[in-house]
């Protein structure tokens, strides 16, 4: 099986698993990952979040690593790349007001490449107008902007340690769906999962 080119979206306060592990579990298959973000460089970090459920009404969240970016978000070619990975986190929430993030974004859902995007990384599809007739899962304060872009809800309580597949497009509620999440994207790449 032959290695993909993959591209991931990632800013300032990105969910620190949710970033970390599925970059270097796509590598560890054999993908090559350019992670990417608007106004840095290959070299340069974003700081990340790390977010828990610890029975309060909503995550907490508390400072995490350095992230970093192995790619200049301005030389993206997105007709290069045959997959994209969206973390969640709270980059996606202003990652949304970039219009070349959009549009980057629209080229995968319009080509029909593969799409992962976990947490709050369906803001960005939202953002994109790309989730219309689509089933989708997220974060659950998501679930507005999903359905008001014209998308399929999928609670996240059926699918907190799972992922949903609608086609091209695999989303998950949290980093707990990793196991999940990431298999499933792998096997819309049409990369072979064992056991």
């Amino acid at each position: 099986m032959p290695a993909k080119r993959l591209l991931m979206l990632v800013g300032d306060f990105v969910e620190d698993y949710e970033v970390m592990v599925p970059f270097q579990m796509l590598q560890m298959v054999g993908h090559h990952v350019d992670a990417v973000c608007p106004g840095k460089r290959a070299g340069e970090s974003v700081k990340t979040a790390i977010h828990d459920f610890e029975g309060d009404q909503t995550y907490s969240e508390k400072p995490g690593h350095n992230f970093k970016l192995n790619f200049d978000f301005d030389q993206v070619q997105p007709s290069a790349y045959e997959g994209l990975v969206i973390p969640g986190g709270r980059a996606p929430e202003y990652l949304r007001l970039n219009p070349r993030v959009l549009e980057i974004v629209r080229h995968f859902a319009d080509a029909r490449k593969p799409i992962a995007a976990i947490c709050h990384g369906p803001q960005i599809l939202s953002a994109a107008g790309v989730l219309a007739n689509r089933a989708c899962t997220a974060y659950p304060a998501v679930e507005p902007e999903v359905t008001l872009a014209g998308g399929r809800w999928v609670p996240a309580a059926e699918s907190a340690d799972n992922a949903h597949v609608d086609g091209n497009l695999v989303t998950a509620p949290a980093w707990p769906a990793h196991p999940a999440w990431i298999r499933a994207f792998l096997q819309v790449l049409g990369t072979p999962v064992g056991v």
